[in-house]
This record gives C-alpha cells, structure tokens and sequence, in this order.
C-alpha cells in the first residue's frame, strides 16, 4: 500500500482536481493506496516526507528537495489535469505500487 499527496499553489480547486485524476489513475494500475491527500503547496512542503509520491506541478518540483533525500517520490507534472501523464510518470518512477 502507498500513501500519495497531490499538491497545488492554494490547496483548493487545482489539487483537488489531481486528486480526482490520481484517484482514476490508481484505480486503472490497481494500486491499493492507504491514504490520498491534496493540499497547499506549503502545508505539501512540510508533510511531504510523511507520504510515498507526491504530484505536483513540475515547477514546483524544487521545493520537495527535503522529502526526496527522505525516501518520497515527488513527481512533477507539466498537465496537472492529464491522467495520462501521471499514468506514464506514475510507471516510470520504478516505485513497486503492487
């Protein structure tokens, strides 16, 4: 099992949208996932190593540097809408979702 947190600039409209893009995406890869969080980018920052992936919007990637060197896969995202990429970033990260 997996937890994930998808994070936007305000926490609100944007991240609950990812959230609803990964929760399609998990659901097609069968990825049991025991929590799924979205959220501000600054509340993201501090809680992001308290999860394994986080999604965010690509230029935003820098500010999980912390979380990364602690073992969280953070993963940036060009169309934060598309589940296609996530799909496509999601298997490329070589993380064992199963």
């Amino acid at each position: 099992m997996v937890s994930i947190m998808v994070c936007c600039a305000n926490g609100a409209g944007t991240s609950l949208m990812m959230k609803m893009t990964a929760e399609k995406v998990i659901k097609s890869l069968n990825v049991k996932v025991s929590k799924l969080h979205h959220c501000s980018l600054s509340e993201g920052k501090s809680a992001a190593y308290q999860y394994d992936i986080v999604f965010c919007p690509l230029n935003f990637l820098s500010m999980f540097k912390d979380a990364e060197s602690k073992g969280t896969a953070v993963i940036g995202l060009k169309n934060v809408m598309s589940a296609a990429e996530m799909e496509e970033k999601l298997k490329a990260s070589g993380l064992k979702l199963d």
